[in-house]
């Protein structure tokens, strides 16, 4: 079998072509998930991209016969500007770990609500999932490829507005708004 982290490793330092600062965290029960940290000198942005959810393809966790082969696999990624806030490491691996620990399938549009400060001081407590600019990693068959979804902290009042309207309206509402997602400072949008 491939080494799926190996391989999406791989492909996240040819995006970043740098190499990352690391860390790790590890909850009871579920694989170590790594956080690696790129900077980008071109954005003024760092990106903390999670490894090791895409170990095993994500699947409903009621089904006895799941494909342990087969199935959609992802891994995160979160950019802001600004120095490194303390706690987003933990933040991002509890999303990358949700797969493993409560049965959840990371997608595009997915809202991630962890209830709590994403990092110490902030106003958002959820990430919301989409594409990212990063493409998709190949690998061998019959395996899946992993996609890397960006996950934008969100405050709970867009939260909520992303479960009334869609994620879709809450993204026009940034845009509309000149909202700058990878702030952490920024305020929370007041879509209309």
């Amino acid at each position: 079998m491939a080494d799926v982290l190996a391989t999406v490793r791989a492909s996240l330092l040819d995006h970043f072509a740098t190499e990352p600062d690391e860390a790790s965290v590890t909850f009871l029960g579920a694989d170590r998930m790594v956080i690696l940290r790129f900077g980008s000198p071109d954005d003024g942005a760092a990106h903390y991209v999670s490894l090791g959810c895409s170990a095993h393809p994500m699947g409903d966790p009621a089904d006895l016969m799941a494909d342990p082969v087969r199935g959609p696999r992802a891994e995160v990624i979160v950019s802001l500007r600004g120095p490194s806030p303390v706690g987003l490491a933990r933040s991002v691996a509890v999303v990358a770990a949700a797969p493993a620990v409560e049965g959840l399938v990371l997608e595009p549009d997915a809202l991630i609500d962890l209830e709590t400060p994403l990092w110490q001081g902030a106003p958002f407590t959820a990430f919301l999932l989409g594409r990212s600019d990063i493409d998709d990693v190949a690998l061998p068959g019959p395996l899946s490829p992993v996609s890397v979804l960006s996950a934008v902290p969100i405050t709970a009042t867009e939260a909520a507005w992303v479960r009334l309207k869609g994620a879709p309206a809450m993204r026009e509402a940034w845009e509309q708004d000149g909202v700058d997602v990878t702030d952490p400072r920024r305020r929370a949008a007041s879509p209309a």
